[in-house]
């Protein structure tokens, strides 16, 4: 499966244009409330010495030497890295999947996965066909923290990625 339209614009919506400058024409990388650094609608960059996430400002000064054309880019440039993102979320996803699922059902899973990462709870609840009621409390009960911290933004997210799993609908209410 690939991600909708529907569930690209979700993701973006929720991402929105990173811009660390808004003093200067274009996107500037960001710090993401975790500290991880961030560029677009919300790839992240990892240090291409060590594999780890760049975190921090400490390792601002390391996206100029191994990210230069990321010190600033277009709305279309951050469209283009979203959608050659989504390919490897969209494959980790069909992977970890081993019963099938609606196309809503799909995008909140890419959504999921694209902001957090990943979950063995998650996938394996889904897998072993648990109520879609609790599948849906465990979503918006966990991932709501950045950096040690609950987000108000990250329990909406949850939330939202949930009833799309649930209902089919995309509704964006905060």
């Amino acid at each position: 499966m690939k991600t909708s339209s529907s569930g690209i614009a979700m993701i973006a919506y929720f991402e929105q244009y990173h811009d660390g400058d808004l003093s200067k024409i274009g996107l500037q990388p960001k710090m993401c409330p975790s500290g991880i650094w961030t560029v677009g609608l919300g790839h992240a960059l990892i240090n291409k010495n060590t594999g780890k996430w760049l975190k921090g400002k400490g390792d601002y000064p390391l996206i100029a030497v191994q990210y230069p054309e990321y010190l600033t880019m277009t709305k279309q440039q951050a469209d283009e890295l979203l959608r050659k993102d989504l390919v490897s979320y969209e494959v980790k996803v069909t992977k970890g999947l081993k019963v099938p699922v609606t196309q809503y059902q799909f995008d909140a899973l890419v959504s999921f996965c694209y902001n957090c990462g990943w979950s063995d709870m998650l996938f394996r609840m889904i897998n072993h066909k648990e109520q879609t009621e609790k599948i849906v409390q465990w979503w918006q009960a966990h991932y709501i923290t950045g950096d040690g911290k609950v987000l108000k933004g990250l329990i909406w997210r949850r939330s939202v990625e949930a009833e799309l799993f649930r209902t089919g609908i995309y509704k964006i209410t905060n």
